[in-house]
């Protein structure tokens, strides 16, 4: 007769984290950029410019429409991507979905 299988469960083996428990991250994900990361410096950065005056469009929310990104959150991470090597759009958008520094 066999012993029943919660028995024969070795415990010398890693137990896995139930999946549907919450996330264990911290309040804040700011928390996992060091303080010294290049995000941190595009995000001061792009933050002090005054877009409307250096003709980006849709600084201004538009009336009608669903609402849009803001420009100066496109021109964060567009210089990212430049200064990681990531040209392309469809890769840009894949580590905003990824990465924490753009997240």
């Amino acid at each position: 007769m066999s012993a029943p299988v919660s028995e024969c469960r070795m415990k010398r083996f890693v137990e896995g984290v139930d999946r549907s428990q919450s996330v264990p991250f911290p309040e804040r994900l700011d928390n996992y950029i060091d303080d010294n990361n290049p995000a941190r410096v595009i995000d001061v950065f792009v933050d002090e410019l005054d877009l409307g005056e250096l003709g980006f469009e849709g600084v201004s929310p538009a009336v009608t429409g669903g609402p849009g990104y803001h420009p100066a959150t496109l021109l964060k991470i567009y210089i990212y991507g430049y200064l990681n090597r990531v040209p392309s759009s469809r890769r840009l958008e894949r580590e905003a979905q990824r990465n924490l520094e753009l997240i």
